[in-house]
């Protein structure tokens, strides 16, 4: 009788292992796991960034061969990115080396373009026009954080900077600014965050 309980219970043990290996097998693949989101920065670094692009403001400002006004500055963890319009490749330079001065910047992103000729009051209008166009569109894309994008336009050329969180929103921002009327193109110089 225990011969035959023992084998019972044997085979019962390995239908059961035998089941719970086929099942295993025949599980169905995962779904690729989503991106994960850049590291939060810490309190800390929020105060240097924002002091770095307090400082490097002051640097510009105190350089009088620099229109500092058309320029603007953003940092995250201590790279520094410039953007605007200037008008001559010297301007550029010479805020490109200002940034670098400033105590805890790391690395500076140049975006900033030459104007080229004079623009009228009419075409500042128009630019402006297009910028709150720009604003107003990727604030209503949920995908998109807007609050983290610069937009300037000059001459109906859109320049968007920042640093967003990844390649898609870059993408996403550069799609909805070309698709903005008044828009003629598009400089995308966003960044992810590191």
């Amino acid at each position: 009788m225990r011969t035959k309980t023992s084998r019972l219970l044997s085979a019962l043990a390995l239908s059961a292992i035998s089941t719970s290996l086929l099942v295993a097998c025949n599980k169905t693949p995962e779904a690729a796991p989503t991106p994960t989101p850049p590291p939060p920065i810490t309190l800390g670094t929020q105060v240097d960034d924002a002091v770095i692009t307090a400082s490097v403001k002051s640097a510009l400002l105190a350089n009088p061969t620099i229109n500092s006004l058309d320029l603007q500055v953003e940092s995250r963890k201590g790279v520094v990115q410039l953007s605007g319009f200037v008008e001559n490749q010297s301007q550029i330079d010479q805020a490109l080396a200002a940034a670098r001065s400033v105590t805890g910047v790391t690395a500076v992103e140049n975006g900033v373009s030459l104007k080229g000729s004079a623009s009228t009051v009419g075409t500042k209008i128009d630019d402006a026009t297009v910028t709150g166009r720009v604003k107003a569109a990727l604030l209503t894309d949920p995908d998109v954080k807007s609050f983290d994008i610069s937009v300037l336009t000059y001459k109906g050329e859109v320049q968007l900077t920042g640093f967003v969180d990844n390649p898609g929103q870059i993408e996403q921002a550069a799609k909805i600014a070309r698709a903005t009327e008044g828009a003629s193109s598009v400089k995308n110089e966003l960044m992810t965050k590191r």
